[in-house]
């Protein structure tokens, strides 16, 4: 039985697996649905959605400043209990968490936090690139979507590669620690500070430096 890129991002919506292990399961169940499900719940990877429903109001707030002090991140990462948070599995995950977003510049947490004005405008972006192409109108919505998993990738944080093994995502790297604590566990939010970034600066041209030079001899 075949199964398309959406029903690997309902496998995901169902489980809260990574879409990499979601694919890897529906391959296992040849497309089957519910066999994908109970092949990812036999190797505990699909309990973490369970733990939705829970609250996680404990958890740290980490730090990590990078190039001497150019770049620096804060990160709010939840947990359930106190316990948890004093872990240092738990400790380590929240300043990868931090580490990631120095190194990858996430702009959103997860893929629902894009604003539909901002997805909708790189969609129209991409379909303006697809005509240019010359790709077929009856294909081109197809691309877009196909397109749009790469600007998740560059902007979400859930959905960037783990910097340091890109083998797996960041929510694979989440759902990994929620099956280690037993706890609900949810990166809530974050900044990131780049020195002189939004500042605008004076960059001298060619015509300025010779300028600079008559006003000096004058």
């Amino acid at each position: 039985m075949a199964f398309t890129v959406k029903d690997i991002a309902e496998l995901k919506e169902k489980t809260g697996v990574g879409l990499s292990d979601c694919k890897k399961a529906l391959v296992e169940a040849d497309g089957d649905m519910e066999k994908a499900i109970e092949i990812l719940r036999k190797k505990g990877m699909a309990s973490a959605k369970k733990k939705e429903g829970r609250v996680a109001a404990e958890g740290i707030v980490d730090s990590y400043i990078h190039m001497g002090g150019k770049i620096g991140v804060l990160v709010e990462v939840n947990c359930e209990t106190d316990f948890v948070a004093r872990n240092d599995n738990f400790r380590a995950f929240v300043h990868d968490v931090a580490l990631q977003i120095a190194a990858s510049s996430p702009v959103y947490v997860a893929e629902e936090d894009v604003p539909a004005d901002v997805l909708e405008h790189e969609k129209e972006i991409l379909r303006e690139q697809a005509r240019n192409e010359g790709k077929p109108e009856k294909i081109i919505e197809r691309m877009v979507e196909g397109r749009v998993k790469k600007f998740y990738e560059d902007f979400v944080l859930l959905d960037q590669a783990f910097v340091k093994d890109p083998s797996i995502t960041i929510k694979d790297y989440l759902n990994n620690t929620i099956q280690s604590t037993g706890e609900k566990v949810t990166i809530r939010r974050f900044c990131r500070f780049a020195m002189g970034e939004g500042i605008e600066k004076k960059v001298d041209t060619t015509m300025d430096e010779i300028q600079s030079a008559l006003d000096q001899v004058k």
